[in-house]
């Protein structure tokens, strides 16, 4: 994977609702949820969208990127 890691949350969590990805209804809420909310991740949102991002191949959260 030679693609840079995303620098905030919020463009990992709109790559993966723009994508052609198949998603669950619940992981979509989540993921719109994190895309308007500026507030920092828990530690449990930023391991589920870490996991997402590994699922669907895309890179992972820059050192940082979940605050």
């Amino acid at each position: 994977m030679t693609e840079r890691p995303f620098s905030e949350h919020r463009l990992a969590a709109l790559a993966l609702l723009n994508g052609e990805y198949r998603l669950t209804r619940k992981a979509g809420q989540f993921l719109g949820q994190i895309a308007v909310d500026p507030s920092p991740m828990s530690e449990a949102q930023a391991d589920w969208l870490s996991k997402l991002l590994e699922k669907h191949e895309l890179p992972p959260l820059a050192e940082g990127g979940a605050k």
